[in-house]
């Protein structure tokens, strides 16, 4: 896929205020891990996260993109009135029916005359939403659209806790909960429009490549577990393997089309063992890498959008610097796209 018109004009970033450190974890596994002689430190030590925050019990996921909506629009030049499409791009849902993006909608204060909708895809959500949003864009169908993509892992990591402390697991079952102990929580949104509308910078989307392994699919799947709950059980051995596998394909087909020449690389954020086989996969250094899972650990669709946003903030990405966005998400799918940013 290739976009001439197309930007991101915009991008904001709403964080929750409570801090979870890996250490605090591990101090309420604390009867898990001396029944089953488990060191301490080994959260931090096998993933390099340190922290993630977590909203408020009770928060919605409309409440979340609705922040980051909001702190969007007030970074932009444009205005409510001007969204013709507004997307919820999320793992988490309010609820099955209605849309999420509907809470959302009205929370933000958006136009009646919007396109509204979900779009669901693991992890790459915020990604598949940008592709969607810059079609209707290039073909002329709009000129300009919102994404916000909220995320709430306080349900899976309360619910977690709550298994691993409830049921006589050994140490083997309890491999396929690790993964959730890394979900942190964080809202992101974006402004995305003609080129013709954008003030100042224009940061371009230019195109990328999309490919799926779904024979991987049960790899990472995850539920609803009661009314406020979540569930969730990874292979992260074997995801890591095919995550990375089908990386490779990918970046073969996007640096055929995009070139790899890249000032910066802004891939999912996992962990630290991912960020490693990632790149040395794809025979790159990680010194064009910027991560924040090590304080916001993974925050599903929010992790990449939110990475590049600091990234920004921090001067890592600076104007005219070609931008290589990296996604996989469960799946298995894998999403790549190229900026000018």
């Amino acid at each position: 896929m290739k976009f001439e018109n197309v930007c991101i004009e915009s991008l904001a970033v709403a964080l929750p205020d409570e801090i979870w450190t890996s250490a605090h974890i591990e101090e309420r596994l604390g009867p898990l891990y001396e029944r089953l002689k488990l060191p301490a430190g080994r959260l931090e030590l096998m993933t390099g996260i340190r922290e993630r925050r977590m909203w408020p019990a009770g928060t919605r996921p409309s409440d979340a993109s609705a922040a980051a909506g909001k702190a969007v629009l007030a970074k932009s030049a444009l205005r409510a009135e001007h969204v013709e499409l507004f997307i919820h791009g999320a793992v988490s849902r309010d609820m099955l029916e209605p849309a999420t993006a509907s809470f959302a909608h009205r929370k933000i204060g958006l136009p009646g005359t919007a396109q509204i909708f979900d779009v669901s895809n693991a992890c790459l959500g915020f990604l598949n939403a940008l592709t969607i949003a810059g079609g209707l864009i290039e073909s002329g169908q709009i000129r300009c659209a919102m994404i916000v993509c909220g995320e709430n892992g306080r349900p899976l990591v309360e619910q977690t806790l709550k298994t691993l402390l409830e049921r006589p697991l050994n140490r083997n079952e309890i491999k396929p909960f690790f993964a959730n102990l890394t979900i942190g929580s964080g809202a992101v949104g974006a402004m995305v429009c003609h080129r013709s509308l954008a003030r100042g910078r224009v940061h371009r989307l230019l195109g990328g490549v999309a490919r799926a392994a779904t024979q991987h699919s049960e790899l990472c799947q995850g539920d609803t577990h009661g009314a406020d709950a979540l569930a969730m059980q990874t292979d992260s051995e074997q995801l890591l393997l095919a995550g990375v596998a089908l990386a490779k394909e990918t970046w073969g087909a996007f640096t055929a089309e995009q070139g790899s020449e890249f000032a910066r690389f802004i891939c999912h954020q996992v962990g630290s063992t991912h960020r490693r086989k990632l790149y040395e996969t794809l025979g790159l250094g990680l010194a064009k890498d910027f991560s924040t899972f090590e304080k916001l650990g993974n925050t599903g669709s929010v992790a990449l959008p939110a990475t590049l946003a600091t990234a920004v903030e921090a001067g890592e990405v600076r104007d005219g610097d070609r931008v290589g966005l990296l996604g996989i998400g469960s799946g298995l799918n894998c999403l790549m796209l190229a900026l000018e940013w």
